[in-house]
């Protein structure tokens, strides 16, 4: 079966499409512009998709069996605050244009959709508040806004033919290149000041499996829900702790960040559906593999702290 993959060249929608290649699907990769032949490991093809809310794209699913959203406008690097100084192209976009497709998606028989949301729809909360899918959405951005605006859309058009899921993803990590921790570990090699950050982390290959949960799963378990997908704890000092001990490099490294003023995720409601991420070992893996990958710093008189 085919799966059409909105973003699917993205920092996380490739992750998406690699695992649904491994799982033997065939992927169709919508954008505004055909991938390198090489990005991915086995062929895909390519279909012209834009967030375009006055675009009627039905044409764009007529071979596609499944629907995964993960295409996201929004000023390079940036997320929350990724409106820049245009926040109504913004809206129009991601939340206007998005429901658009979704409802492109219903009318040419597309079977499921898969919604790529974030944690930012839950908004500010008391420091280490658990975070589950039943509590009030309250978000303080118009990113989150939007999220939780398109999540409420989607379970709206959710019907028996057309199962609509989304998922609240936290930060996305993992080993493929461009990286999202570039920046801080060529900061950290060149021996410029790296601030203390700490954040919830998720493998992309976990949220991989998670889509392929969503698409495997019998629809009326999943159809109009919410799932949250978040892992593990880390700080600045976590990420940068295997760099140095691969490279050699003696740059100090940030002091740890305060974990406990975290809000993390429950998984509960996905992991009784069967799925597991990977924790710490694959964060320990992924990291080592990064290292591995980078030249050999020369050595240095500081000392770790």
């Amino acid at each position: 079966m085919k799966v059409l993959v909105s973003g699917g060249t993205g920092l996380v929608g490739r992750y998406v499409v690699e695992e649904l290649l491994t799982a033997g699907y065939q992927v169709i990769v919508g954008g505004r512009r055909a991938p390198h032949p090489r990005l991915f490991s086995r062929p895909v093809e390519f279909a012209a998709l834009s967030l375009d809310p006055d675009k009627d794209q039905i044409d764009v699913f007529d071979d596609a069996y499944f629907f995964v959203h993960a295409a996201f406008s929004h000023v390079p690097g940036k997320y929350r605050g990724g409106e820049g100084d245009d926040p109504k192209t913004f809206h129009r976009l991601n939340l206007d244009g998005t429901v658009r497709l979704f409802e492109a998606a219903k009318r040419a028989g597309t079977r499921r959709c898969i919604f790529l949301s974030s944690r930012a729809a839950y908004g500010q909360h008391p420091e280490g508040t658990e975070l589950w899918e039943t509590m009030l959405a309250k978000p303080e951005t118009l990113y989150g806004q939007v999220k939780l605006d398109a999540e409420r859309a989607l379970a709206h058009l959710s019907t028996p033919g057309f199962a609509g899921v989304s998922l609240r993803a936290t930060g996305i990590y993992g080993d493929l290149s461009p990286n999202k921790w570039d920046g801080v570990i060529a900061d950290y090699l060149g021996g410029r000041p790296v601030d203390s950050r700490v954040g919830t982390e998720l493998h992309g290959r976990d949220l991989g499996r998670a889509v392929r949960l969503m698409l495997e799963t019998e629809s009326s378990r999943i159809s109009g829900e919410v799932f949250n997908v978040s892992d593990i704890s880390v700080d600045t000092r976590d990420i940068l702790s295997p760099i140095r001990r691969e490279t050699g490099c003696r740059h100090l490294l940030p002091p740890p960040a305060d974990k406990g003023a975290l809000n993390p995720m429950s998984t509960a409601k996905i992991r009784a559906l069967g799925w597991m991420p990977g924790g710490a070992p694959l964060f320990e893996e992924t990291m080592q593999q990064l290292a591995a990958a980078l030249p050999a710093a020369p050595q240095h008189r500081s000392t770790q702290v």
